[in-house]
């Protein structure tokens, strides 16, 4: 094996449209035959098609005890860049195209260990997480396949190191009621939505402060804000969305229940489309983990700031790590890349792994 087998898989993953959104995937899309052919006869393949684009491809070969998940869809493509986004570029020591970092890369060093061995390997390629749906992690963990591997291996961007802690993803919607009418009425101060929703904010944001002094950052973010009609009509109805990023350990339910608490009475309603918990999840130990990666020699890293598809596995008691090539800063940018020097090293690691777990 070697790393130009890497590139040329990874020159034909790059040129698979994969953006979520709008996540037009389905069971029969190009890229799901082009993966299977490339994995050969020796495994058996399953492709689920969940809806909405969410695709599942689980593909296992003899008996593993150790599962890597990677994600392959991309965030969409950004005006302004330098290298045609669905087109692999080689440029000095890096390779640029939309997926090369996050986490594509990864995929691609998979697929050739795949295609130049015949040790026992599972794979579980999913097409939903960015965005934060976890749909596809879900039913396969519902589903009870997941609980016939030991590790889990999820592929993000991290520098090729073992990290074995994050923050969590906890995503909320708010609607905020009101009565309507003129702004002269004197009531309009207190009936108006809006008056409500940045109420709201006010105390939120305050209370998120207060955690941060303690020295617990929750990462707390109002990203969209919707409501009225015009100025001088009081607001019936507004809207807002939030996210927070808590620390390992965090409980997004606790947090959740404080920041709700923040407006009494019935002049809210909230909605959750998505919580990730931190890792490690609260409650569970990476003992685990911890072995695992000091068997295999892996450099451990640092707790990272960014979600990933672990913590679902770790929920459910599977134990879970983070490793790939790549570095975040990298991933979701304008033009995108991966130095070929952390794809060498993901292919000498993952062949490692695959080659010393079963």
């Amino acid at each position: 094996m070697n790393v130009g087998g890497v590139l040329d898989r990874l020159a034909h993953l790059v040129a698979f449209d994969t953006q979520n959104p709008p996540r037009d995937l389905t069971a029969e899309s190009p890229v799901y035959h082009w993966i299977i052919d490339v994995l050969g006869k020796g495994f058996e393949v399953s492709v689920t098609d969940h809806g909405l684009g969410r695709v599942s491809l689980l593909a296992v070969r003899g008996i593993p005890s150790m599962l890597f998940n990677v994600h392959l869809d991309t965030v969409p493509v950004i005006s302004g860049s330098r290298f045609p986004a669905l087109q692999l570029t080689r440029h000095n020591d890096r390779v640029y195209g939309r997926g090369a970092c996050d986490i594509k890369g990864a995929m691609a060093c998979l697929l050739e260990i795949a295609a130049s061995t015949v040790q026992p390997m599972a794979m579980l390629f999913t097409s939903d997480e960015e965005g934060a749906s976890g749909c596809c992690i879900r039913e396969f963990i519902d589903s009870g396949q997941a609980g016939g591997f030991e590790q889990v291996v999820v592929a993000e961007p991290t520098r090729c190191q073992a990290v074995l802690s994050h923050r969590g993803y906890l995503s909320v919607k708010g609607e905020f009621f009101g009565i309507p009418g003129h702004s002269s009425e004197p009531r309009a101060l207190h009936d108006n939505a809006l008056h409500k929703l940045c109420a709201w904010v006010a105390s939120a944001t305050e209370l998120a402060r207060q955690m941060e002094h303690d020295g617990h950052r929750p990462c707390l973010n109002v990203g969209e804000v919707h409501g009225g009609i015009k100025s001088n009509v009081v607001a019936d109805k507004a809207r807002l969305h939030w996210s927070a990023r808590l620390a390992p350990g965090s409980s997004n339910r606790d947090f959740l229940a404080a920041m709700t608490a923040q407006i009494h009475g019935g002049d809210a309603e909230w909605q959750v489309p998505f919580a990730g918990p931190p890792l490690p999840v609260d409650g569970n130990d990476i003992l685990q983990s911890e072995k695992f990666v000091a068997k295999h020699g892996l450099e451990t890293g640092p707790p990272v700031d960014f979600w990933t598809e672990a913590s679902l596995f770790a929920e459910t008691g599977t134990a879970a790590i983070v490793l790939g090539p790549g570095d975040i800063a990298q991933a979701h940018a304008v033009d995108e890349w991966v130095s070929i020097d952390q794809l060498a090293r993901a292919l000498e690691i993952y062949s490692r792994l695959v080659i010393g777990h079963d």
